[in-house]
This record gives C-alpha cells, sequence and structure tokens, in this order.
C-alpha cells in the first residue's frame, strides 16, 4: 500500500508525524483522519491495517502521532484530553489546506473520546465512528490506578503503561473531570458509528452500550466479536476497516472517480514491503497477493489465481449468453480450473528438449435440462470462449516505461 510521510505544525508549533494512506483511486471518495488510542501511535498494526483498508476501498486515510508520541513532538505528559482534541483539530486544518478537509473522523479507545469532542469544531465531518471507546473519560485512570495518590500529591507520577513508562500529570486527571462525554455526545448532531468487541478487558462493552445511549440518531453499532481492545488479529481490524467503509456510504457521498483506465486497460500498484498489489479495472477494485508462506499477506488471490478467474468466468459468461440465445433450460454454470506444468507431447515441437507448458485444466459442473447432445455443444462452446482463444493465441507482451510513448 502507499503512504506518504508528512509533518504538520500543531497549534503549540509543535511538528506532528503522520501519515496518509492514498487509495489507487485518484481522487479518493473522500478524506478521513484517524485518531489512534491512548500512549498508542500511528504505527500500531491494528491502525495501519484500518487505514490500508479503507484505502484500498477508495478512502485516503491520515493517521498521526498525538504530542510526545511516536515520532512527534512534544512531551506526553504535558498533554491531556484538552491537547489530543486540539491535535485533531490541528491535524483536520491540514489536511483541509494541503489535500482536502476530513469528512470523516475515526477514533480507536482515547481517541474515539477526542474524536467525539473535536467532531463538534470540525463542520466539514460528516460521519463519526468509534472503536472500543469509553464511555467514562476518568475509566483511562484504571491504567494506573496504583499512582492516583502520588498524582494528586506530588502533582506527577512516572506510570508504566504497556511496559513503556509515561509522565502523567494531574492536570490530565483535572480534564477528564471536569468533560462529560456522554453530555456531550447527546448534543453532537453527527451519523456516528460504534464499534466495541464483547471480549474487550480492557474498556467493557457497557461503555459502548452508554455511548449509544447517549448518541442522537443516526446511530448504528456494530460488535467486533472475538477482538481483544488492540484489535491485535489483522482479521480484526481489517474487518473494522471494511464497515467503516461500508458504512460511511450512506453518509458521505461519493464524487465518481476519473476514469484514467480506458477500454480494457488495467492498472496495479505495489508500495511498501510485501507483495499485496492493488488492482484497479476500469470500473472494479481489488486486491492481489502472495501466500504467507512465500512471505506475503494472503489479502488476495494471486496472479495465477486472477489468470484463472478470468477464464473461469469466461467461460461461464460465454457458455450463459449461447444457452441464453438457444433458449436452453440452464440454470447454474460451475467452472473449475487448476493450472500446473507439464512437458509437451511426443511430437510437439518445441525449443528446449525438457521444456514444460502451462496447463490450464477445466471442469465444468452444468444444471438444467438439458440432453447430451447440448451438454456436448457447451462442452465445444466453452473451449471458444475469449479469453481461451487469447491464451491459446501467440501473444505479444511490450513493456516500457509510463513515460514513454506507447
Amino acid at each position: 500500500m502507499k503512504t506518504e510521510k508528512v509533518l504538520f505544525k500543531n497549534r503549540k508549533d509543535l511538528n506532528l508525524a503522520a501519515f496518509i494512506y492514498h487509495p489507487l483511486d485518484q481522487p479518493p471518495r473522500f478524506y478521513a483522519l484517524f485518531g489512534h488510542c491512548f500512549t498508542c501511535s500511528k504505527n500500531l498494526k491494528a491502525v495501519q491495517n484500518i487505514c490500508n483498508t479503507l484505502s484500498q476501498m477508495g478512502v485516503a486515510v491520515m493517521s498521526f502521532d498525538f504530542t510526545g508520541l511516536g515520532n512527534s513532538d512534544g512531551e506526553f505528559e504535558n498533554t491531556d484530553l484538552s491537547s489530543n482534541i486540539s491535535d485533531l483539530v490541528d491535524a483536520a486544518n491540514f489536511l483541509a489546506e494541503e489535500y482536502e478537509a476530513p469528512s470523516l473522523l475515526i477514533g480507536h479507545s482515547f481517541g474515539g473520546a477526542a474524536s467525539i469532542y473535536a467532531a463538534q469544531s470540525l463542520p466539514g465531518i460528516k460521519a463519526l465512528a468509534t472503536i472500543g471507546s469509553p464511555s467514562d473519560l476518568l475509566h483511562i485512570s484504571h491504567l494506573f490506578e496504583e499512582h492516583l495518590d502520588t498524582i494528586k500529591d506530588k502533582g506527577n507520577a512516572r506510570v508504566n503503561i504497556g511496559g513503556r513508562d509515561f509522565g502523567i500529570n494531574h492536570s490530565f486527571l483535572q480534564d477528564l473531570q471536569e468533560k462529560d462525554l456522554g453530555s456531550f455526545l447527546s448534543k453532537l448532531r453527527k451519523p456516528i458509528l460504534i464499534l466495541h468487541s464483547p471480549q474487550d478487558n480492557i474498556v467493557a462493552i457497557s461503555h459502548a452500550a452508554k455511548l449509544y445511549e447517549k448518541a442522537f440518531h443516526p446511530k448504528s453499532f456494530v460488535s467486533l466479536d472475538g477482538a481483544d481492545h488492540l484489535l491485535s488479529e489483522s482479521k480484526d481490524s481489517q474487518y473494522a476497516g471494511e464497515i467503516i467503509s461500508t458504512w460511511a456510504k450512506k453518509y458521505i457521498p461519493s464524487r465518481s472517480p476519473p476514469n484514467d483506465t480506458k477500454g480494457h486497460e488495467v492498472k496495479v500498484r505495489l508500495a511498501g514491503k510485501g507483495y499485496t498489489s492493488e488492482v484497479k479495472t476500469p470500473f472494479h477494485h481489488l486486491l492481489a497477493d502472495e501466500p504467507k508462506e512465500v512471505g506475503g499477506d494472503n489479502l488476495g488471490p494471486t496472479p495465477y489465481d486472477l489468470l484463472m478467474a478470468a477464464l473461469g468466468s469466461c467461460t461461464a459468461m460465454t457458455l450463459q449468453m449461447y444457452a441464453q440465445r438457444k433458449k436452453w433450460d440452464l440454470e447454474e454454470i460451475v467452472v473449475y480450473l487448476d493450472h500446473d506444468k507439464v512437458h509437451r507431447k511426443d511430437g510437439e515441437a518445441f525449443e528446449k528438449k525438457d521444456a514444460k507448458i502451462s496447463r490450464f485444466t477445466r471442469y465444468l459442473k452444468i444444471s438444467g435440462a438439458l440432453n447430451e447432445e447440448k451438454r456436448a455443444k457447451l462442452l465445444e462452446i466453452a473451449n471458444k470462449c475469449p479469453v481461451h482463444r487469447t491464451l491459446e493465441e501467440d501473444i505479444i507482451i511490450e513493456t516500457k516505461f509510463k513515460d514513454q510513448p506507447l
């Protein structure tokens, strides 16, 4: 996937580090802004998976590190919920100035609470999604409960969260006490999607119920059943991204991207260290990948799977067209395919003695009121589908750089 590293200034003149995940389609359906969880960063695997999934579905997403976290400047101990909110607003303003104002805010855990508050200050935000977010802001204090007395008495304390030390000031707790999230949410007139796992042992599912109760319609809830709080399993974070993208279609109008893949042109983009490739046909978007055992992420079919899919789908369509033209009772067509390498048969011309050729094996399962004569004819027609013919032709493949004339 293609990510762009950017830096922007917040209102305190600190550099905040961000990634922008660009979809293959340009321009994107819309822009989204992601706020990560408490003491996390934009590099959290779940954040990357959600942003990647959204970009694959045509949404450009910016995720950034809050002040004092990740690659951003500043000291974490000098931050609080209010500074997180202002960082989100500053990030949205940066997007508006340099790219396009975000239409969707996404917040994970504590970042979800900050996103709810930030949404009110951003009129361009048309919808909001929270993931595993608390309904009670003081709930976050359970992470450093044994240090609360020290923080109150001395004004600050060093606490260990997730194996890392952070400074927590008393002003952080005061800021939480002064903010009533439920009351604020009940006045927020923006569509909201609340995602939460029943198995979340950091922020209980009851928080989602309270958020949903306080939120004003339109509001939606989706259970991330089986997921942990950090969405550690890739399948859970990818699912969350898919749900958010689909849900947002209801509330954020998508512009039709210009079609720069004319005719039968196909565009493929691979960015990053893996093999996951985005495939853009004139009107559709899909992924190709390699299995995990060869270093891929298994997020899509392999190139040979796609080639067999082309042959199989063309076969089925050709048979359907023929049967409809003949007015035959053809109810269902199933095509099974396999690919391997075999030696040429004796007597066939070949350049090398031990040369092998590709063999595609195709099995047809056809349902309908068809006699043996009609079935035999369909078998003959299958061998005449356009992709079949193309694969048997002499093929010329020319490769040039894009800036060279074709």
